[in-house]
């Protein structure tokens, strides 16, 4: 409590002191800038929590928008946003700054009056950011309602203040016992709550009694857990094992706050709460968060982390292309990027979705972000998978600047200059770039001195109806430029003719796209001839040309066959990118995630017959979710309270595919009590992931979404754990939990 008070004292005093703040609590005349038409002015302001920058237009009356700080990911100095270059002949570098928001919220561009002003802001949102960071999950959050409840800023709440406070956390309480809980922290008998004293509230009304009798069940004196009674809770529970006995020792010197107890070689309530809400008590599995897969085995054994149109910021008709899309896509582990290649003005290729409204972008620029950002979350290769449409002379640009841009970096010929029988692993890639286009000839033969390509389309025109005027346009690039094609070495675009043809004629390197409708069907038809054809092969998989508004296919009818680039709208938040972010969870959030054994090696599987495979075992999954702490508040409006239920999903294999779901519970978003408890049946465990949803339940229209987390089947740490929420964008939801029992068991008969 102690550290918690110090913490918030040290922060206001910190938001008083420095100079830079103070200059933004005065507040400011910035422009903000959405294009090279659009700079308006508005007033900025640091607010008197030292958290929340305010902003309106001097015309806009009470009107006003307001952020956290706690939101900003990055400020970046002069002209490094796309926005911002391109006023770079009105406004000099050195009077723009960028604040770069998490999760999918788009950029704030600003400009100042002065350098010495950009400056100020500049240091000051760095100098609030790093303090944010500083204090954690838990401190920030009590700050913040602190903040947000003490509505005439004295530093103290009155009772009236508390029971707004109260509904603005999702709770319902009765007016009787919360006045009870506000005099016992009420030490100071002045009837309002300080610092220090809110604190004490605020433990009062967390107290768990999910946790309680938890450890009730294994402390036989009720107020500590011994070393041997930890053990037993691990050994049973949490199914730990050989491991129990030492891994109690580290819990106990980890999270148990009284020395005291330590020294006992003893654990608390206090520190068995701090074990469960820990990212070791958390439902996925920690060391598998980490980088720990084989990353030596060939390309095509791997999923690789996919985005479609990655250029665009909305839907495929009149949505932006932005370089940023780039960045937020490597920015969330994405390795297979695609640039949509036209000619430009003054020979300059440009990048946009062709015969559309939506904008343009120059690939010079698109190619220096890439070469910027590829190897910053993951050092595994990018695969730029082009799609082409450019004239023989841009072609050549193409190629240029991809050699002088992206350097060494750029893959240019066979690893040992030696024709591959099997694709080269991530781990002999580290750190390239791979051109995935059409090439002229293959790796083995004396190229031929044609520079046409017969029998090839442009990958998305595969089984996509053309309109007569993309085939005029289309009518004099049935060339392909020898430049660009000699950068093409491990992802040579083909034709797909069927599985027999690829398995006599085909060679490693040639790889096929398919629209997810034709993936589907070969995947439904003719499922383990896919998964056979994927283990030597690359295959990339993208969305129908029908889904204008950007919309996503579920990927894991195509994971399941296999397929390794199953390309998605990283642009568009939802259940399937909820499906990526879980697949990609894993492994260090490289990009990469090695498949089953049974996907890799000749043995025949078939998703739609999975019994039939050796070494079939089916998994009983029994998840009981017990409850759930402090979820988000959706509907704004004042007085509302959350009525919670939570869905358990299974995606995986057909016979896999499940769901089932809680009751709701009345107006209690704050810590919801269910005691509900769901059996699964799991043929694949490899392939299934597990999605947990919570929504706010309405009976007159659609529920609304509060959260979600999916973990891999295989990464799941039985025992009671804590799911910590995401929210729609994938952001973690601060100290927004499912608390959970999780029994994973081998079936011992047929079911």
């Amino acid at each position: 409590n102690g550290s918690l008070d110090q913490s918030k004292t040290l922060h206001i005093h910190f938001a008083q002191s420095d100079e830079d703040l103070q200059v933004m609590k005065a507040g400011a005349m910035l422009r903000k800038v959405k294009s090279r038409s659009w700079k308006k002015q508005r007033h900025f302001r640091l607010q008197e929590d030292g958290q929340t920058i305010w902003y309106k237009s001097r015309w806009a009356g009470t009107g006003h928008s307001t952020f956290s700080v706690a939101d900003v990911d990055v400020v970046r100095e002069g002209h490094q946003s796309e926005i911002l270059l391109s006023i770079a002949d009105e406004f000099p570098a050195d009077l723009c700054f960028t604040l770069v928001f998490r999760g999918r919220r788009s950029n704030l561009d600003l400009v100042a009056d002065s350098p010495s002003e950009a400056q100020v802001w500049i240091r000051g949102v760095r100098k609030l950011i790093q303090n944010t960071e500083s204090m954690n999950d838990k401190e920030r959050w009590i700050w913040d309602w602190f903040q947000k409840a003490d509505k005439n800023k004295d530093g103290r709440m009155n009772f009236k203040e508390v029971r707004t406070l109260l509904k603005m956390m999702n709770v319902d309480m009765n007016e009787e016992y919360a006045l009870r809980l506000f005099t016992m922290a009420d030490e100071s008998e002045t009837g309002c709550l300080e610092n220090e004293e809110f604190v004490q509230f605020y433990k009062m009304l967390t107290e768990r009694e999910d946790v309680w009798r938890v450890f009730q069940d294994y402390s036989r004196d009720g107020q500590i857990l011994t070393l041997a009674e930890l053990e037993d809770f691990l050994k049973q529970e949490q199914q730990e094992g050989e491991r129990s006995l030492e891994h109690a020792q580290e819990l106990i010197d980890r999270y148990e706050p009284s020395e005291n107890t330590k020294k006992h070689g003893a654990m608390s309530i206090d520190g068995f709460q701090m074990y469960l809400v820990s990212p070791e008590g958390a439902v996925l599995d920690p060391q598998l968060l980490a980088l720990h897969q084989d990353m030596s085995q060939p390309l095509s054994h791997y999923f690789i982390c996919s985005s479609h149109n990655t250029y665009l910021m909305d839907d495929q008709l009149r949505g932006q292309s932005s370089q940023e899309a780039y960045v937020q896509a490597l920015k969330r582990g994405c390795r297979c990027v695609e640039v949509d290649c036209w000619d430009g003005p003054n020979g300059e290729p440009v990048v946009y979705h062709g015969h559309t409204f939506t904008s343009k972008i120059l690939f010079r620029d698109v190619i220096t972000t890439l070469a910027e950002y590829a190897f910053k979350v993951s050092e595994f290769p990018v695969i730029l998978s082009l799609e082409n449409h450019c004239s023989i002379e841009q072609q050549k640009v193409m190629a240029q600047l991809l050699d002088t841009i992206l350097g060494d970096t750029l893959l240019r010929a066979p690893l040992d200059r030696l024709v591959p029988q099997e694709l080269p692993s991530p781990q002999d890639l580290k750190g390239k770039v791979l051109l995935k286009a059409k090439k002229i000839g293959g790796l083995e033969e004396s190229e031929t001195l044609t520079d046409e390509i017969p029998d090839e389309v442009s990958d998305e025109d595969e089984a996509e109806p053309k309109s007569p005027s993309a085939e005029n346009l289309s009518a004099d690039k049935s060339k392909f430029s020898r430049e660009l094609s000699d950068l093409v070495v491990y992802c040579k675009s083909v034709h797909f003719h069927g599985f027999e043809y690829s398995h006599l004629h085909s060679k490693c390197y040639e790889m096929s796209s398919f629209s997810e409708s034709k993936a589907r069907k070969l995947a439904k038809d003719t499922g383990a001839e896919f998964v056979r054809h994927n283990s030597r092969q690359l295959s990339r998989v993208y969305p129908s040309g029908m889904r204008t508004d950007s919309s996503n296919y579920n990927p894991q009818e195509l994971w399941n066959v296999g397929c390794q680039i199953v390309a998605l709208n990283f642009q568009t938040a939802g259940l399937e990118m909820d499906l990526n972010d879980g697949l990609f969870s894993q492994n260090g959030c490289c990009g990469y995630v090695l498949k089953p054994d049974f996907m890799r090696n000749d043995d025949s599987f078939d998703p739609e017959r999975p019994q039939d495979r050796n070494g079939y075992t089916s998994l009983r999954l029994s998840i009981q979710v017990i409850s759930g702490q402090q979820l988000p508040k959706v509907n704004q409006k004042e007085g509302s309270i959350v009525d919670p239920l939570v869905r358990v999903e299974i995606y995986g294999v057909f016979q896999d595919q499940a769901k089932q779901e809680t009751s709701y519970i009345d107006n209690n978003g704050f810590n919801p009590l269910w005691n509900e408890t769901f059996h699964f049946i799991v043929h694949v465990p490899e392939l299934a992931l597990v999605r947990f949803v919570v929504e706010d339940y309405d009976k007159a229209s659609r529920n609304d979404f509060m959260g979600q987390f999916t973990v891999p089947f295989t990464c799941i740490q039985p025992g009671y754990r804590h799911i910590h929420l995401l929210s729609k964008d994938g952001t973690a939801i601060p100290l927004s939990s499912l608390f959970v029992n999780i029994k994973i068991s081998e079936l011992t008969t047929e079911v």
